[in-house]
């Protein structure tokens, strides 16, 4: 009734008018131009040209769409809302949760943390210092009890809305790259190509270093592909140091890196970013990384060097000889 009133009636109109009246106005109102502007219809009296107005409004005239309901939206608004989480987990950001006591105190068990994937699909590799996650290289976690998730954590992990739980990932901090030579003896210091660390995210009361013979004393290079990682927990953290005689040598495969972390969002009262200490930035701890670029394009360099010599001295030959018989 309300919709029908605002669309169809005019200010002017005249109820007292017989149907026969109003058709005639509406025949009237078809053949008046649009830019008639006198406000007399071509029967005779403005009453004509106000009639005509209105009941063209009603023939032509079009009711206002009644807006969707809601309720009829929300399906639609979900599959979106997941569609977007499963690209932005794929390929921009995902979550992980803390399992266990390794790299306390950075991180506690239970907390959540984001995860950046998209710097990697640019090329990126992993450097010192970065809190990374990775898939098991080689049966780090064979012993580790997996937790089974209901169907709707699967749901939900597989999306992105949560931590996955049966994923066999690792989380830890990047302590060498490739190039670098990293040491342990005694209690420490963590040496890395010759320089001390000073290491302040080590766990209170852990040594940076663990006087053991399992592992705990080691001096490594990290092989070009791989990094060297260690957790802050130092005497309660299985890492690199403990898996060196599994295929890898202990060494994580950057093709396993699943990205950096880079916030604790959750929970509230632990939010935090993730920086790089800057102990990582002394100078000669970057030494190994900084030369090899370098000595990798003087190698590949040099065959073509020697090449282009080779046509040179060809051709200078070639011109000698010319001379010569002429």
């Amino acid at each position: 009734m309300a919709v029908g009133a605002r669309s169809g009636h005019g200010p002017d109109e005249q109820p007292g008018r017989s149907d026969d009246g109003a058709g005639r106005a509406a025949t009237g109102a078809v053949n008046l131009e649009s830019d008639d502007m006198d406000g007399e219809g071509p029967g005779g009296g403005p009453g004509g040209g106000a009639g005509g107005s209105g009941g063209g409004s009603r023939a032509g005239g079009r009711a206002p769409k009644k807006p969707r309901s809601f309720w009829k939206e929300l399906p639609l608004l979900v599959v979106i809302a997941l569609v977007l989480a499963l690209v932005i987990k794929t390929f921009l950001v995902q979550a992980f949760s803390i399992p266990s006591a390794s790299m306390e105190n950075t991180l506690q068990i239970g907390d959540r943390v984001l995860v950046d994937k998209l710097t990697p699909w640019f090329g990126a590799e992993p450097e010192r210092g970065e809190v990374i996650v990775f898939h098991d290289p080689d049966g780090w976690l064979k012993d580790e009890p997996t937790a089974e998730p209901n169907p709707v954590q699967r749901v939900l992990g597989w999306i992105g809305l949560m931590p996955s739980t049966n994923e066999k990932d690792l989380i830890k901090r990047v302590i060498g790259v490739s190039g670098d030579t990293v040491e342990c003896n005694g209690t420490g210091p963590l040496k890395v190509n010759g320089k001390a660390l000073n290491e302040p995210y080590v766990y209170a009361g852990n040594t940076p270093c663990s006087d053991d013979n399992m592992g705990g004393k080691f001096k490594v290079t990290v092989p070009i592909g791989k990094v060297w990682v260690m957790g802050d927990h130092r005497q309660d953290s299985m890492d690199s140091r403990y898996h060196q005689q599994d295929s890898h040598q202990g060494f994580v495969p950057v093709d396993n890196v699943v990205g950096r972390a880079i916030v604790v969002a959750w929970p509230p009262t632990r939010w935090a970013t993730l920086p790089v200490p800057d102990t990582f930035d002394q100078p000669g701890v970057k030494t190994a990384m900084g030369a090899a670029p370098g000595v990798l394009g003087l190698a590949g360099a040099a065959p073509l060097v020697l090449w282009r010599r080779r046509r040179l001295t060809q051709g200078n030959t070639r011109v000698s000889e010319a001379n010569t018989a002429g």
